[in-house]
This record gives structure tokens, C-alpha cells and sequence, in this order.
């Protein structure tokens, strides 16, 4: 079973994914299948990961929409179907920069209590 920070370094790194191949612009999203299916496949993990945190640790950032995170990879994986490219394109580029910045600081808090 994976630790706490595992999962917060999962989540860094499906970020950090994510970012190295959108930073090539929305035009490659749209027109490069693999490219989409990379974004999906990292947000699924992002949202697995959230899932698996525990909640007293989701409760210390409240302002962030994790409930949202988690019904976005339910989504991802149970209605693929309904999935708009646009709305996930608006994911990567502008809601996981903060939601990095909030992980990054919530493995630090971590790390620095188990030292």
C-alpha cells in the first residue's frame, strides 16, 4: 500500500507529465490523439490519488475542489463517453498549476514532520 507521500509525489508526477507535453500548445491537444490520451491517462492518476489521501489531510485545504478531482477521474474512467475536450484542456493548463503548488506544499509539511 502506498504512503502519503507517495500518493503526493504521484500526483506531482502525473503533473509534471501533463505539463510536458501541453506546454506544446492547444493546437498538439487537439490534433495528436496520443497527446489526449497522455492528459487523461495523468488525470485519472491525479484523481485515484487524491481519492487515497486521507481526509484530515484533504480538510487542511478546503478551498481546493478535491470532490471534483475524484468525480473527474470516475468520469475519466466510467464515462468516457461524455468527455469534453475543451474542459480538459482547461484543466491541465489552468486548474493544476495551483493544485501543484498546494501538493508541493503538503509534501514538504510531511516531509518535514517526518524528519
Amino acid at each position: 500500500m502506498r504512503r502519503t507521500p507517495e500518493r503526493l509525489q504521484d500526483i506531482l508526477d502525473a503533473i509534471e507529465a501533463i505539463q510536458r507535453y501541453t506546454h506544446q500548445g492547444k493546437s498538439a491537444f487537439e490534433n495528436q490523439e496520443l497527446i489526449q490520451v497522455w492528459v487523461l491517462h495523468h488525470l485519472a492518476i491525479i484523481g485515484e490519488a487524491v481519492n487515497a489521501l486521507p481526509a484530515e489531510l484533504l480538510e487542511k485545504k478546503p478551498e481546493m475542489p478535491w470532490a471534483q478531482i475524484i468525480g473527474l477521474r470516475n468520469r475519466l474512467i466510467h464515462e468516457y463517453f461524455r468527455i469534453d475536450p475543451e474542459i480538459i484542456w482547461s484543466i491541465a493548463t489552468e486548474d493544476l498549476p495551483p493544485l501543484q503548488i498546494v501538493i508541493s506544499r503538503m509534501l514538504v509539511e510531511i516531509d518535514s514532520r517526518l524528519s
